[in-house]
């Protein structure tokens, strides 16, 4: 019986701005100047859901996706052709192999190791990665003359910045070194600048420019500050309504006792679904454009709020997090990468 029933909606939903996503994806596009804008869609599209984020961004006019794992083509393919996506961690099996013979994805190769797979397995069409500096990923400058890499048929070589979002001396020394592998390494195309690295200048853009976070809403430096706009809006149901008296106590460990009478929602919101712990007491939530304070600590499945300010909200009623990425990230502490690729399946998408 319950196999043709379909289950009740989530009490969580994670709202996307496709909107301000193929806006956000525009603005880095012409901040990258001659360079193509590709998009990193790994980890589910930094959590918003990689099939509705690539299918925006491809009818937006993007050609170019990136994903970490193979398992991760497949929410891709219905709506671009496997040739456009590109796998960052290689073929490390024979299973992966055989994956991207069948898909056409695209492997990037990161070590001599993976080179010989891929041309012990036929060759083709490949990306290599080559690390420039950041110990990852990627060949080293020691591995470019070695003969297996003379076969390869490479479209796209890529490096990736360290410390892009800073002003640091790393920045030039990748360049330099990115520069010469640009000698060294014969490719139809070339990559090195992600988000951050688009604001660090035209220097950096090459063929192609791989923004990940400041597609989603993230701020990885100043220079996006009035360009990025917010794309990820998670939102919360209130499942029950409490009346609080002086003297009660709230969550685990008591961190919270209501001085007075109170009205207070629990929202089916946890630790679980990547609300962490750090937001006890110091996340909020908004109701009608008035904020909506947690209380207590978040627990695994359930966060505490305070009503006060909202007596028209019901029990059944959604309230959005305030989820500014810059600002969320400076009040829980958590990282704006951390703060979008956290949130659990149980959010719809």
């Amino acid at each position: 019986m319950t196999d043709t029933i379909a289950p009740p909606p989530s009490a969580l939903r994670l709202a996307m701005d496709a909107r301000a996503l193929v806006a956000n994806w525009q603005a880095l596009s012409a901040m990258s100047g001659s360079a193509e804008a590709g998009a990193a869609v790994k980890a589910n599209a930094y959590g918003l859901g990689a099939g509705r984020v690539t299918q925006a961004l491809a009818k937006a006019g993007c050609r170019n996706f990136f994903v970490a794992h193979w398992r991760e083509v497949a929410d891709l393919l219905p709506h671009v052709p496997a040739s456009q996506i590109a796998v960052l961690h290689g073929p490390i099996t024979a299973q992966d192999i055989a994956y991207a013979r069948a898909t056409g994805a695209r492997p990037v190769l990161n070590s001599l190791a993976q080179a010989r797979l891929w041309q012990s397995s036929g060759g083709g069409l490949c990306h290599i990665m080559i690390d420039t500096g950041m110990n990852r990923l990627g060949l080293s400058l020691n591995d470019l003359g070695d003969c297996v890499l003379d076969g390869l048929d490479i479209d796209l070589c890529l490096s990736h910045l360290a410390s892009a979002d800073e002003d640091v001396a790393q920045n030039e020394s990748q360049l330099r070194a990115f520069r010469q592998v640009r000698l060294n390494v014969q490719a139809k195309r070339y990559s090195l600048a992600n988000s951050a690295g688009i604001a660090l200048g035209s220097a950096y853009h090459a063929d192609l420019t791989r923004p990940g976070l400041a597609l989603y809403g993230g701020i990885p430096r100043p220079e996006f500050a009035n360009t990025i706009a917010q794309v990820a809006f998670p939102e919360a149901c209130i499942i029950q309504i409490r009346t609080l008296q002086a003297g009660d106590q709230v969550g685990y460990n008591a961190t919270f006792t209501a001085d007075h009478p109170m009205r207070v929602g629990v929202l089916a919101l946890g630790y679980a679904d990547g609300y962490l712990r750090c937001w006890s007491g110091k996340g909020r939530f908004v109701f009608a454009g008035r904020e909506v304070p947690v209380l207590g600590r978040v627990s695994m499945d359930l966060t505490i709020v305070d009503l006060g300010q909202v007596p028209d909200c019901q029990e059944g009623d959604w309230l959005g997090a305030i989820y500014d990425l810059p600002a969320a990230a400076k009040a829980s502490g958590l990282s704006q990468y951390e703060l979008l690729t956290l949130m659990g399946q149980r959010f719809s998408r």
